[in-house]
């Protein structure tokens, strides 16, 4: 699918917030998380857009994406 360069990184966090609430500073950090963000959303936005297309109820694909994100294992678990 083809997007509006403007479309990237909206919505993207101010701060990312750590476990004891200070916000992640390393300049390299927030680099990576940033490239994660605009990437994931990119991935999202064209996953909820074909299913949309394919005819599934966009409220049903809404909870589908969430339900994915929900299930996920933390990697310190």
């Amino acid at each position: 699918m083809n997007h509006d360069a403007g479309d990237e990184g909206a919505g993207m966090p101010k701060v990312w917030p750590q476990p004891d609430g200070t916000p992640v500073s390393c300049r390299d950090k927030l680099l990576i998380l940033q490239e994660n963000y605009t990437e994931l959303q990119g991935i999202l936005r064209d996953a909820f857009e074909d299913a949309i297309l394919m005819g599934v109820d966009e409220a049903a694909m809404r909870r589908i994406l969430l339900d994915l994100v929900n299930t996920l294992r933390s990697p310190k678990a």
